[in-house]
């Protein structure tokens, strides 16, 4: 009986030494991690001090006390440091594309753009390029959009259907695949040189993508119209098939493709 009453004492003490153990490690204070400075250089420039030149203003943050994209960056930059930094952002996922901006070189969009972790390097971050800037990294997309609205990028058909919404084939509705997607992000466009030296005429990639979109509809019956509103030395035939356009998508798109397909059925009428 003592033996019994001897092994039950130990069981219960290991298990109190056991539950102790985990009590002591659950209140262990976790270690911090280590500070990684990234420094940002941001293009400022303020059209209420329209004598100021424009200048790369540097930050300094804390990547570990930051989300992992650029976005994140620029959010924690005007909400902590500088209020009066100003920059569009919307959707955060990739879907809007307000946050279009030129990092390190690159048009893309801050909300998908990954933050280089190497602290040693800087990130510069421009507003799109051969645009004109509202204030800071916004730049003036009035003409961009005057352009996508001269393309009537909605569907036209004189005959619609009576009794029934408009029918598609599977295959026909593939050609749109590629197309559809973009989002007016202006990538695309503000990377393409004849776009920077011609767009007041040059529709850009953006706008000629569009174009096709519906051209390229079975459910469309206004592609002759379309294509003749093409036929002219600036519209289209600006492009120079540089494809800056389709390597800088952040949407994985390929406008380059889409403006060789109108030059081909253009060619070929």
């Amino acid at each position: 009986m003592q033996s019994i009453v001897a092994r039950s004492a130990i069981r219960s003490s290991k298990g109190f030494r056991t539950f102790a153990t985990s009590a002591a490690r659950s209140q262990a204070v976790p270690t911090e991690k280590p500070v990684v400075n990234k420094e940002f250089k941001i293009y400022r420039w303020n059209p209420d001090e329209p004598a100021k030149k424009p200048t790369l203003q540097s930050y300094t943050i804390d990547l570990n006390q930051c989300g992992p994209m650029i976005l994140d960056a620029l959010i924690k930059i005007k909400n902590e440091i500088d209020p009066t930094l100003t920059f569009r952002r919307s959707c955060r996922e990739g879907i809007c594309g307000s946050c279009a901006m030129n990092i390190n070189g690159q048009n893309t969009l801050a909300c998908l753009c990954r933050i280089d972790r190497e602290s040693s390097k800087d990130t510069k971050i421009y507003p799109l390029p051969h645009m004109y800037v509202v204030k800071d990294l916004v730049p003036d997309l009035t003409l961009f959009y005057k352009q996508y609205k001269s393309i009537e990028p909605y569907l036209k058909n004189d005959n619609p259907p009576e009794d029934r919404e408009f029918l598609q084939s599977v295959e026909d509705r593939r050609k749109l695949d590629g197309m559809y997607e973009c989002i007016l992000c202006a990538c695309c466009s503000t990377s393409c040189p004849s776009y920077w030296w011609n767009q007041d005429e040059y529709l850009g990639p953006a706008t000629l993508m569009a174009a096709y979109r519906w051209m390229a509809d079975s459910r469309d019956s206004y592609t002759a119209q379309r294509k003749e509103k093409l036929q002219n030395e600036m519209s289209l035939y600006r492009c120079h098939t540089i494809f800056n356009c389709s390597r800088t998508c952040p949407k994985g798109l390929n406008p380059a493709k889409a403006i060789a397909k109108i030059k081909l059925e253009l060619a070929t009428e």
